[in-house]
């Protein structure tokens, strides 16, 4: 059954503004018929693009009522005069849509260290706002698109106090890809009665255990975000954190960002697997997290992966430079449920052959347990391809 997208009171668009080389789609925008409670979550990368100074103090107030996105263009690395062009096509949107300049969030994504084109975009911005449309949202999705092979996005909806509460939201991501934040976009918007203080409290908790649960090679860039706004159209009375309502809505949250991570993940940039890396048994979750991040990261690990082979000292050698705690002799290792490693010795080239058939598979898992804790910690990756490189090897031509 398709899927409807449509949200009371959000309208969206995409086209072409001529950033990208190809023509293909590289301007949308999301609008709110009224001002919303926005939320957002902002990358941790001491770089930030230009449009993420202008949002990281505009999202203080609590409030917009228009996003617009370009591809092919990151406005990053571009000094004082990226953030004046920022605020020179904010402001030329906002005048357009006759809303407050303040109530107007940006976002980029593209060729770092290149000057935005100021004029392409405010050309285009009159076509962009003629064809809002509350049935625009695949335009919005394509146009937000770079080195994604899919288009991304998710929805669910639930009955909070009797109202119909829909979420929808969208994501780019393929290559660049790490926690804290991923080379990722995601936009989601609700139909909710909620204020922003606790829409910002379930973000940060959903993205924790979504967007920051995700590697492809480590990497991390210089515009990544996630927004959220609610225009309250729904019609249920304001929820509180301590309700049925919140707990509601942060379950759908979660299961959105959630499948939009995974989405992301299985897109990543000439991958062939998704691989989730399990580690427990650790001193304490932090120390999980550490293993499971050495583990994810490794190109050696991940090549492995890609050639399907059940190199498991590789997996081991990464643990013993995760700067935690580690007994080599309490070490177990598995994929899916084959054992290859007890005690930190192989079981030898039976249980290995059987590991080989399940890297045969395209999504599998990979289990290290150290018996020196209560810690745990899960994270999705992929393999590291040829395509991988030809892809990055080229990707600014």
């Amino acid at each position: 059954m398709k899927k409807d997208f449509r949200v009371k009171g959000f309208l969206f668009s995409g086209i072409s503004a001529g950033i990208k080389k190809n023509e293909s789609e590289d301007l949308g925008l999301i609008y709110s018929e009224v001002p919303s409670q926005v939320a957002g979550v902002f990358t941790t990368n001491k770089v930030k693009a230009a449009p993420l100074e202008l949002n990281m103090e505009r999202i203080k107030r609590g409030v917009s009522q228009a996003v617009m996105i370009n591809s092919g263009n990151a406005n990053a690395c571009t000094g004082k005069r990226g953030l004046r062009d920022a605020r020179k096509i904010s402001s030329f949107l906002a005048k357009n849509l006759r809303i407050d300049d303040n109530l107007v969030l940006l976002s980029s994504t593209g060729v770092i260290g290149v000057p935005l084109p100021v004029e392409k975009i405010e050309r285009g911005i009159p076509e962009l706002i003629e064809r809002l449309s509350p049935d625009g949202w695949w335009n919005t999705v394509r146009a937000i698109m770079t080195t994604d092979t899919f288009p991304k996005s998710e929805v669910e909806t639930c009955k909070i106090y009797g109202s119909e509460v829909k979420l929808c939201g969208m994501a780019k991501g393929a290559g660049m890809i790490c926690p804290h934040m991923a080379t990722m976009l995601s936009f989601l918007v609700t139909d909710i009665n909620i204020r922003a203080p606790l829409l910002q409290l379930m973000l940060c908790r959903a993205v924790d255990q979504s967007f920051n649960r995700i590697t492809v090679d480590g990497e991390m860039s210089t515009n990544d975000m996630v927004l959220i706004l609610a225009n309250g159209k729904a019609g249920n009375p304001p929820i509180n954190q301590k309700d049925r309502g919140a707990e509601l809505f942060y379950s759908m949250l979660l299961e959105v960002t959630k499948e939009l991570a995974k989405s992301i993940v299985k897109d990543g940039e000439g991958a062939t697997k998704l691989i989730e890396i399990v580690v427990r048994g650790c001193k304490n979750k932090k120390d999980a997290e550490r293993a499971a991040y050495a583990i994810a990261h490794s190109p050696l690990v991940k090549t492995a992966f890609f050639g399907e082979d059940a190199n498991w000292g590789r997996i081991i050698s990464a643990l013993g430079h995760a700067d935690i705690r580690v007994n080599p002799d309490r070490i177990d290792l598995f994929f899916d449920k084959v054992p290859v490693v007890r005690n930190g010795v192989g079981l030898g080239g039976q249980f290995e052959k059987k590991a080989e058939s399940v890297l045969k598979k395209k999504n599998f898992k990979v289990v290290v347990d150290l018996h020196q804790g209560k810690g745990e910690f899960s994270i999705l990756t992929t393999d590291l391809s040829l395509d991988y490189v030809k892809i990055n090897a080229s990707y600014r031509s």
